[in-house]
């Protein structure tokens, strides 16, 4: 497959850094949406390649994508989790025993 990224010429995608190929591959994502939106959508990962230029973007296109489908990122990028409106972990204090945290951000924030 062949893409042509903003200020590139046009190449085959395997030539692509890994952040390039999650941007190209997230542009898809996000026109597809818009023009047929689904009500609930999960991403895993899709933001690890990525800076935190292009994580900000990022979350400013799923932002707007808020108002028709429902996010479910599972994520280790910082950026991405203060976005968030609601964090969900798993944590072990004692060996074996694994436990759920929940927290709504908005309330730390103090909103």
């Amino acid at each position: 497959m062949d893409v042509q990224p903003l200020g590139k010429r046009l190449q085959s995608i395997t030539l692509l850094s890994g952040g390039e190929r999650a941007l190209v591959a997230l542009s898809l994502l996000c026109a597809v949406l818009l023009v047929k939106p689904t009500p609930f959508c999960v991403l895993d990962e899709i933001d690890a390649p990525l800076d935190e230029a292009n994580v900000e973007r990022l979350i400013a296109v799923l932002r707007e994508l808020c108002a028709n489908t429902q996010f479910l990122i599972i994520t280790h990028t910082r950026g991405t989790m203060m976005a968030a409106d609601m964090l969900y972990g798993v944590t072990m204090r004692e060996e074996g025993v694994s436990k759920v945290l929940t927290v709504k951000v908005a309330e730390i924030a103090g909103a």
